[in-house]
Formats: C-alpha cells, structure tokens, sequence
C-alpha cells in the first residue's frame, strides 16, 4: 500500500471515516453503495472486501478455518483476521449479520 510521507493524525483519520460513514449512510439501496464501493476503491480493495465478508456467514455458523478456505478460497489468515475482528472488533459485522437475518 502507498505510504504518505508524513503519518496522518489520529484526529484527521477519524474525522475523515466518520465524513466517509456518512457518506455511506446517506446513499440509498446497494446499486448506490455498490457504485460509491467502485468509484472509492480499486478492484484490489474491493476483492478483499468481499472475501472478508464471504466468510463471515460461515464463520457464525462455525465452520472451520480449513473448509472455510476449501469453500471459498480466502486464505486461513483472512478468515482468522476476520474471526479475530467478530470478536473484539466495533460490531459492524455482527450488525449487518443482524440486519440481514443471517
């Protein structure tokens, strides 16, 4: 990932995802998220993202590691990052697992 030359400070970073979750919350249905997702960030981003997300469901069912990656093909590391993250993470997966009934 490109590195700035100088670190952000954690104020600035702050404020720039809470403009950034506004912006999210304002747009209306997935075709709009989806295109705001592809403007924001490049395919790369966007693969990773998905791939982390992928494995959520199965992670809440249970499904181990191994057959995790054997399903999906995201890495043992993504999907333990991601177990790591519905743990002790800030509850925005687990919100949008609520949400969407799964």
């Amino acid at each position: 990932m490109k590195q700035r030359p100088e670190p952000v400070l954690p104020y600035d970073a702050s404020v720039a995802i809470g403009a950034l979750a506004h912006a999210l919350s304002m747009l209306k249905g997935a075709a709009e998220v989806r295109a705001f997702l592809e403007d924001l960030c490049t395919p790369a981003e966007l693969e990773a993202m998905g791939d982390r997300w992928k494995v959520v469901p199965l992670l809440i069912q249970g499904v181990p590691y191994r057959e995790i990656h054997e399903r999906t093909k995201v890495s043992v590391t993504t999907t333990g990052r991601v177990a790591r993250t519905l743990e002790r993470g800030a509850g925005g997966y687990l919100a949008a697992v609520r949400r969407l009934g799964l």
